[in-house]
């Protein structure tokens, strides 16, 4: 087939990113023609909360990137429209994650797909967005309706997606991911990091939103302490801020967890994300709203037992007591899992049971999925 891919690549930096690659390169192993548009501008610096959206290593190799989308620019989204469709790619793969580009995509699909050829399908991370605004129901209608398949990757998603649109839609969860290498032995992920051998840690990793729940763990992480539960151990919080820091900051001083925490605040890179995930006993991800997270594919890569909230799909990825514990989204049900989390060799078992569950995420069950949704609206 010939396919294109339209979204986030090199340079832009991030999961989403690395999971276009990978589809990409997933497919044109296989023997498909397959080429990926990128953009010359994703989102204004205006509307950009990190410090950085691009990286400054060199392209990969493998894979046919061109930088021609402009997020902001509707005379750009009309010339890709056009072009796409006298390229007459069999499918194009979009991935959607939030309504501001429902202009730029929405309209790029409803041309290209004006030739009568061309599907435009997607892979969406997220139909309601997790930071609301009164223009994104009017922004998904335009997009949702442009699409002609989709792949979710957590009920909660499907049944957004049934708001808006009828066009077929089948699961496929988010497969691991491979782009981080393996796990390092603890002494060396320690030396990587700068981390003294003789502690223990527990891991909050990603970008730091407030719908992330950080405050719900850093008073979970107080009441522990008080209780005499984290002696010898700290807590890493790794990921730049993409809120005001200050929020947190202020309750670390108040709750006096200054040298519990270990705070490394900018965006962690691609070649460091294995000290993370080598040098930690488990990782807590307690979300307030969520539909899936790419951080436990991550978890499941480094066999690292986790701690999810009982929001969205989370606990359709992290079965509970098997691979680590689903907890309700609150103060008092973090800490106690936590502490759970440290007794009677529970690490152990979870790790154990890592290599079963994660034969359920592959990209070969993801890109079939993607292949059979193209064969069922073709």
């Amino acid at each position: 087939m010939k396919i294109t891919v339209l979204g986030p690549a090199h340079p832009y930096r991030g999961g989403l990113a690395s999971i276009m690659e990978t589809m990409a390169r997933h497919f044109s192993q296989h023997g498909n023609e397959v080429d990926i548009k990128t953009f010359t501008l994703q989102y204004p610096s205006l509307l950009f909360p990190g410090k950085s959206q691009t990286l400054t290593s060199p392209p990969p190799k493998d894979l046919e990137i061109e930088r021609c989308v402009n997020s902001m620019n509707p005379f750009n989204w009309i010339s890709i429209g056009l072009r796409l469709r006298r390229e007459r790619p069999d499918f194009i793969l979009m991935k959607y994650w939030t309504p501001f580009l429902s202009p730029c995509f929405a309209t790029i699909a409803r041309i290209a797909r004006g030739n009568g050829h061309t599907k435009v399908l997607c892979q969406v991370d997220n139909v309601e967005p997790h930071e609301k605004r009164f223009i994104d129901k009017a922004f998904n209608h335009y997009y949702l309706r442009a699409v002609d398949g989709f792949i979710y990757m957590s009920e909660q998603v499907n049944k957004e997606l049934k708001n808006y649109t009828n066009a077929p839609a089948l699961f496929s969860p988010h497969p691991l991911f491979g782009n981080f290498g393996e796990r390092i032995a603890f002494e060396d992920a320690c030396g990587g990091l700068g981390l003294d051998t003789k502690c223990s840690y527990a891991l909050f990793f990603g970008l730091i939103r407030d719908y992330k729940g950080l405050d719900i763990l850093l008073s979970a992480w107080y009441r522990l302490k008080v209780k005499g539960v984290v002696v010898g151990k700290k807590l890493i919080v790794a990921g730049e801020f993409y809120t005001a820091k200050e929020k947190y900051t202020k309750l670390i001083d108040e709750y006096k967890l200054v040298d519990d925490i270990i705070l490394h605040d900018y965006f962690i890179e691609d070649k460091d994300v294995k000290n993370y995930f080598s040098v930690v006993d488990f990782i807590v991800l307690p979300y307030k709203t969520a539909t899936q997270s790419g951080v436990t594919q991550i978890a499941y890569q480094f066999h690292l037992p986790m701690i999810v909230t009982n929001v969205g799909g989370l606990s359709e990825i992290v079965p509970h007591d098997k691979v680590g514990y689903v907890c309700d989204s609150n103060v008092e049900a973090v800490a106690n899992s936590m502490e759970q989390m440290w007794q009677n060799g529970n690490i152990k078992r979870f790790r154990n049971n890592m290599p079963i569950e994660c034969q359920r995420f592959s990209w070969e069950a993801m890109c079939n999925k993607i292949t059979e949704l193209y064969n069922l609206v073709k």
